[in-house]
């Protein structure tokens, strides 16, 4: 169930400076599933909560791989990865970067490098208040 949070819709308003995305704070309104950003002590948190990061199954300090590709927000996921789609049209040096990022690893993982990376910038964009500075993000 979705439940609209005042606060969060107020912060999220902020999200209409991210290059022209109205669509994706669009997209976040409609799947209102932050709440408060103050839920997430840490980026880490709210980037697993996003499903935009794997989880680790380790023990005793030994890695065994990954698990519970479930947990987290799956239309959260969703939202971030059309938001990378959307942040790459009409953006030459956005589409510049991804393409030096895809020459290192393939293109369906720049793209959720890309996810993961505007996911960052969200949280902190509603952690300090502040718009979003598309030169600083690309720089980065």
């Amino acid at each position: 169930m979705l439940w609209p949070v005042p606060n969060t819709l107020k912060m999220l308003s902020r999200l209409d400076m991210l290059c022209k995305l109205q669509q994706i704070s669009q997209l976040l309104r409609k799947y209102s599933e932050i709440h408060t950003i103050e839920r997430f002590p840490s980026v880490q948190d709210f980037a697993s909560y996003c499903r935009l990061i794997k989880c680790k199954r380790e023990s005793a300090g030994k890695t065994y791989g990954t698990g519970g590709n479930k947990i987290g927000n799956a239309y959260l996921k969703w939202v971030f990865s059309e938001a990378a789609v959307l942040f790459l049209r009409k953006n030459p040096p956005a589409q510049a970067w991804l393409e030096k990022l895809a020459n290192k690893h393939n293109k369906a993982r720049a793209l959720t490098i890309l996810a993961h990376k505007l996911g960052r910038a969200v949280y902190f964009m509603l952690k300090r208040k502040q718009g979003f500075d598309a030169q600083r993000f690309l720089n980065s």
